[in-house]
């Protein structure tokens, strides 16, 4: 008998590796991704937000953001010592957003589309089904 455990984690590592390939052109990762969606998601969201959100520390999340500032992707409105951060994307992270969401559309059309593999048909609804239920 197999393992749900272990079919449900090899589909997650190439999900993993298809996304990451399609993210690679955009100079995204799959974690970048993560927190600029968390940024859209919640406008002015704080760093401690963010951690709690993306399963990481506090620490982890400013290292990231600030490579997000650097890139021109994100912003905080209050980048001040002692005050709460508000951190949202800028237009630039709109934008760059909005391409991933087409490349992760790609990716889900190959991976559980009408082109795919039955299994990862069923699977893929099943898992739509359960969350939007």
């Amino acid at each position: 008998m197999t393992s749900t455990s272990i079919v449900v984690l090899a589909l997650a590592r190439r999900i993993e590796n298809e996304l990451g390939a399609a993210l690679a052109p955009l100079d995204l990762t799959v974690g970048r991704l993560g927190l600029l969606g968390h940024i859209a998601g919640v406008p002015g969201v704080s760093f401690s937000e963010l951690a709690r959100m993306s399963g990481t520390t506090v620490q982890s999340v400013h290292g990231a953001v600030k490579a997000l500032v650097g890139a021109g992707l994100v912003r905080d409105l209050n980048a001040r010592p002692g005050s709460a951060s508000t951190i949202e994307l800028t237009p630039e992270g709109t934008r760059l957003l909005d391409q991933a969401r087409q490349a992760i559309a790609e990716v889900d059309e190959r991976l559980f589309g009408e082109a795919a593999d039955p299994v990862q048909q069923r699977l893929g609804a099943a898992v739509r089904a359960a969350f939007l239920s």
